[in-house]
């Protein structure tokens, strides 16, 4: 059985997202990294993402343009640091953007996100770590946890879990 995904705020500058997910590893490893896939759940309800280019390698960029109910784009992007198959993705997100979350990626935060086999089930865990606590704080206040919690939940649909 899946859950809601529960989110912490740690420390000054910590935000922890997390969902259990009655899906194989490898299974919410490729729905996370195949571009295609991502297109269909990546996003609160209301977005959509168009194909996504991601080149999954350390020093690899990414980006993702949410098309938001609003009509507006929200840009998506960030280098990844470390990839360990099917375990761990760590990526920045850009240095030099305004303030916010936009698409779920706060300028300025490196983000880890882990994939824990339990049985037949994964434990998925997205730790961000934010430049200050006013930074921590904004992206709350921007939408950052419920984006996650919500897009986490059209993961699962995906998965065919809901």
């Amino acid at each position: 059985m899946t859950q809601t995904a529960m989110a912490e705020m740690k420390g000054e500058r910590e935000i922890v997202v997390s969902r259990r997910f009655d899906a194989p590893r490898e299974l919410v490893w490729r729905a996370w990294t195949d571009p295609k896939a991502i297109a269909e759940w990546w996003g609160p309800r209301g977005f959509d993402a168009p194909p996504c280019s991601i080149d999954l390698r350390p020093g690899g960029k990414f980006q993702i343009d949410l098309n938001g109910p609003d009509g507006r784009i929200y840009p998506c992007k960030g280098t990844f640091r470390e990839i360990v198959e099917p375990e761990r993705i760590v990526y920045d997100g850009p240095a030099n953007e305004p303030a916010g979350c936009g698409a779920g990626i706060p300028p300025n935060a490196t983000v880890t996100v882990t994939f824990a086999a339990e049985g037949s089930q994964t434990e998925l865990t997205i730790h961000t770590l934010l430049a200050s606590e006013a930074d921590r704080v904004a992206a709350r206040d921007e939408g950052f946890i419920a984006g996650w919690q919500d897009s986490l939940e059209r993961l699962a649909e995906k998965l065919g879990l809901e």
